[in-house]
């Protein structure tokens, strides 16, 4: 049986040492600032990113990669022989990164041992699944069950985020400004999630004020968790103090095993803007 790789790109929001210690392979999204072009992740970090965003008027924009991007890393991996890819990437309702790597599938002449995965997620939601896919491959699981795993982890998490402001959703052309100063003045928190069949983001409640946002969230996962223990992964923009606080309403109402903490990073940040806060939830293993 071939050794299965993981792949995955840049938007996973997976830090270096956690693609490093699993031998997790990230293919960069491109983020410009003006006439400067950073490699997500790479050239650009993601706490310099909110530096250079607080300081900059004009609205960074992204790029997903190339098929020849994913092309280099599918022929590095394949050099091995018995070697068997699965690739896991931002929703195809967000970019054409997954498109991209379908197509250096095709041009690779439709190679069986590369497996495509649109996670119709972002951010965490699909690098947790990356995360579980190559523990298990590390543990001998062949391909078939890995995918099994994907989609079995996929069903049993829950998202949700918090946007701090709705300036950034504005800017990037998802709300009227209307909307965005209105709700800035009264001090309106979104909760949004992303549809796990359509892989899109939908609004799933509003509240005033993040504590109450938070107590609402936590109503929300009660509905599915109720009376089982839970592991917690929290991504944050520039957000530590305010995912601290939301780990501690938790476990106040729920038995938390386990809790990490990630970043986010520039290409998800350009989107959604600093203050953000998302929380996937998945029940703990026995």
């Amino acid at each position: 049986m071939g050794k299965v790789r993981i792949v995955v790109d840049s938007t996973s929001d997976l830090p270096k040492d956690v693609r490093e210690r699993l031998g997790i392979e990230m293919v960069p999204l491109k983020v410009h600032f003006g006439n400067e072009t950073f490699l997500d992740s790479v050239t650009l970090a993601s706490s310099d990113f909110f530096v250079k965003l607080a300081g900059t008027k004009e609205m960074p924009t992204t790029s997903q990669p190339s098929p020849v991007d994913f092309v280099d890393v599918y022929k590095k991996l394949l050099e091995e022989p018995g070697t068997v890819i699965i690739s896991i990437h931002l929703s195809s309702a967000f970019s054409g990164t997954y498109q991209s790597a379908v197509l250096a599938k095709s041009l690779l002449g439709g190679d069986p041992n590369i497996h495509i995965v649109d996670s119709k997620s972002a951010s965490l939601g699909f690098g947790m699944l990356a995360i579980a896919a190559a523990e298990a491959a590390a543990n001998g699981a062949d391909v078939e069950a890995i995918l099994a795993r994907i989609r079995s982890l996929k069903e049993q998490t829950q998202l949700y985020f918090l946007v701090d402001t709705l300036e950034y959703l504005h800017r990037n052309g998802r709300i009227g400004k209307a909307s965005a100063v209105f709700g800035s003045l009264l001090n309106i928190k979104p909760i949004l999630s992303i549809d796990p069949e359509e892989g899109v983001i939908f609004p799933v409640d509003k509240v005033r004020g993040s504590r109450k946002a938070m107590g609402r969230i936590v109503e929300l996962l009660q509905e599915k968790f109720d009376g089982k223990s839970i592991d917690v992964m929290f991504v944050h923009a520039n957000a530590r103090a305010g995912a601290e606080e939301f780990e501690g309403v938790l476990k106040e109402r729920f038995d938390v095993k386990d809790v990490s903490y990630f970043e986010l990073g520039p290409v998800i940040g350009t989107h959604v803007g600093p203050g953000t806060l998302g929380l996937f939830v998945t029940p703990a293993e026995a």
